[in-house]
């Protein structure tokens, strides 16, 4: 298969990525074979993740258009994927113009595509960084240009953390970005559990063993697991919730089951 003109030649294609197959989850068209076959494995066991992620991404955009509202101009987004409709920029800047955003993957068809999403756009650029680099992340260029780390900023890890194993220490590394915030800053955050899940636990671990066979484990914390990435935080109303509980715009019994298949919370710098 020809590869495709938004494919940087670094990559094999032949090698699934986590943030491609989001992308194929949510109707993106940027992934490859490989990913969509993954892909589809993972969804013969969790038929519903399709739902999961639109549910992740309705959050996301509540609690962007929350940070507005509280009067924060300034969104760093690490883990953010492959770009797809309704952005954090565009919700960010749509509500409130001139608002900088700074997005950070690893991932280089996410950082490609965002480069080309981003072109011309003065307050918002994209950073090859890996969340378990955070000195990196914080010190690149983009970021030093756009965020300005004496005012208070929104950090945002929307689906990234339930791909980090413990023994990376997630938790020392969210520490270590928390540490450079200042007071007033808020951090999003949503995470993958197996609470919540309409389905039988074997299934959903079936579809767990499919991230560690293409070496991208998923990582199913409980709820006071994920709790703990917001010690020092103080939790914005409602709380560490499921992710449709998390001030809802439509009514939560309207959403599909599998919606609720993933915690979502803001926490707030004192």
């Amino acid at each position: 298969m020809e590869r495709p003109a938004w494919a940087p030649r670094s990559i094999d294609t032949s090698v699934p990525s986590v943030a491609r197959i989001y992308d194929y989850y949510l109707g993106g068209s940027h992934n490859f074979e490989a990913d969509r076959e993954a892909a589809r494995k993972v969804m013969e066991f969790v038929p519903g993740l399709p739902k999961i992620g639109q549910a992740n991404r309705a959050f996301m955009r509540r609690a962007v258009r929350y940070a507005v509202d509280e009067g924060i101009t300034q969104f760093l987004d690490i883990g953010s994927g492959i770009p797809t409709f309704g952005n954090v920029h565009e919700i960010a800047q749509g509500a409130r113009p001139g608002a900088h955003v700074v997005y950070v993957d690893h991932d280089p068809v996410a950082v490609a595509h965002s480069q080309a999403v981003l072109r011309g756009n003065p307050d918002a650029d994209v950073v090859a960084g890996d969340l378990l680099r955070p000195r990196e992340i914080l010190a690149a260029e983009q970021v030093e240009r756009l965020i300005d780390l004496k005012r208070p900023v929104a950090l945002l890890l929307v689906a990234i953390l339930h791909f980090v194993d413990d023994a990376d220490d997630p938790y020392g590394a969210l520490a270590e970005l928390g540490s450079a915030l200042a007071p007033g800053s808020l951090l999003v955050l949503t995470h993958a559990t197996y609470e919540g899940m309409p389905l039988p636990s074997e299934r959903t671990e079936a579809a767990v063993d499919v991230y560690k066979d293409i070496r991208n484990p998923l990582i199913m914390r409980t709820r006071d697991e994920v709790a703990r990435f917001f010690e020092g935080y103080d939790m914005v109303e409602p709380g560490l919730v499921p992710m449709p509980l998390w001030r809802p715009e439509t009514d939560p019994e309207d959403e599909d089951p599998f919606a609720f298949s993933g915690y979502a919370g803001v926490g707030r710098t004192a």
